[in-house]
């Protein structure tokens, strides 16, 4: 395979980990190759203006391999996220307005979503970032469609992320396309990462969304919920494993949670029918069992109503298979994020 060089571009302010997430898979990339042996794909350098050293936001000081503007222009050129991303320097994005175009897949990690929009770069184009940041980003670049849930969503050569933990996931979609699975599979194993968490993936699950209880048997209630979405879940049964009357239950729960038990179980149970369909080959009727569903149309109702599309719709876009930018960009277009 041919060499790929890798720009990461710098500025003040960076999130270090924006940067740092990526290019440690990308090198740990370079390390299985070798222990094959075989040639390293990545050439990854970081770029800055003028080549001086700048401060994560961290206080990190990161020192550039090279002068930006006598950076060649990159294979995969990452613009990582941080605080130095929301004004950037209008030196940084002259020059991604100039280069971004000329690389063949374009990537951000994070807010770096808005240095690629301050270029131009995703005018027309399906993106997200951070979820606490993609109302700004909507409002600041109204031409571009903002999808605020999933982890990250790629539209041709672009790819954008969330943060951190998300440039992580993209990277290593990014090694599988181009080494292929058991490359991607090794080095997260070895990063202690999980592979592959479909881009569509929430950037945050019910557990997350949600409030944790104060209350112990609350909290235990909430874990049940979790790994038993098949159970009986009505709110006799969870108030009696709480030791609480049902009124007491239903009250004290949405107190402490911020929803009702019963929006809560909802909830929980269709992101467990999502991630069945993601990850497993079962039928509709088999995921709306496993998921405590009464019937596959009960299932089929939630889907709707909550994500606008059939559970049936909903695995053959987002079935875990390995595909190209362009191919999931292409999906991304006809409706959904990718």
């Amino acid at each position: 395979m041919r060499t790929r060089p890798v720009l990461i571009v710098l500025f003040d302010q960076v999130q270090s980990l924006d940067v740092t997430g990526p290019l440690e898979v990308l090198a740990e990339a370079n390390t299985w190759l070798q222990s094959r042996g075989d040639q390293p794909v990545y050439e990854i350098s970081t770029a800055g203006l003028d080549a001086r050293a700048v401060r994560a936001s961290s206080g990190l000081r990161l020192t550039p391999d090279v002068d930006l503007n006598r950076a060649p222009t990159p294979d995969v050129l990452l613009a990582p996220g941080g605080e130095g991303a929301h004004a950037p320097e209008p030196g940084l994005v002259a020059w991604l307005r100039e280069h971004a175009p000329r690389a063949r897949q374009v990537v951000s990690v994070c807010t770096g979503a808005f240095l690629l929009a301050e270029a131009g770069m995703l005018s027309g184009r399906r993106a997200t970032t951070h979820w606490e940041h993609c109302a700004d980003l909507a409002e600041r670049f109204p031409d571009v469609d903002v999808a605020a849930e999933p982890i990250y969503v790629r539209d041709g050569n672009l790819a954008t992320s969330a943060r951190v933990t998300a440039g992580i996931d993209l990277a290593l979609a990014l090694v599988e396309e181009d080494l292929g699975r058991e490359a991607a599979l090794s080095i997260a194993r070895h990063l202690v990462v999980f592979l592959r968490r479909p881009g569509n993936q929430a950037q945050f699950s019910t557990q997350l969304a949600t409030q944790t209880a104060q209350r112990d048997p609350l909290r235990q209630v909430q874990q049940w919920i979790a790994e038993h979405p098949d159970a009986d879940l009505s709110v006799g049964t969870l108030a009696e494993r709480a030791s609480l009357s049902p009124r007491q239950f239903t009250r004290v729960f949405a107190e402490q949670v911020g929803i009702t038990p019963g929006r809560y179980v909802d909830q929980v149970r269709l992101e467990a029918a999502r991630r069945r369909l993601e990850d497993t080959r079962d039928s509709v009727e088999e995921t709306a069992l496993a998921c405590g569903f009464d019937t596959p149309e009960a299932m089929r109702r939630a889907f709707v109503r909550a994500l606008g599309v059939a559970p049936s719709d909903y695995r053959s876009r987002f079935r875990p298979v390995p595909s190209g930018f362009a191919e999931e960009g292409a999906d991304a277009h006809r409706g959904l994020a990718v």
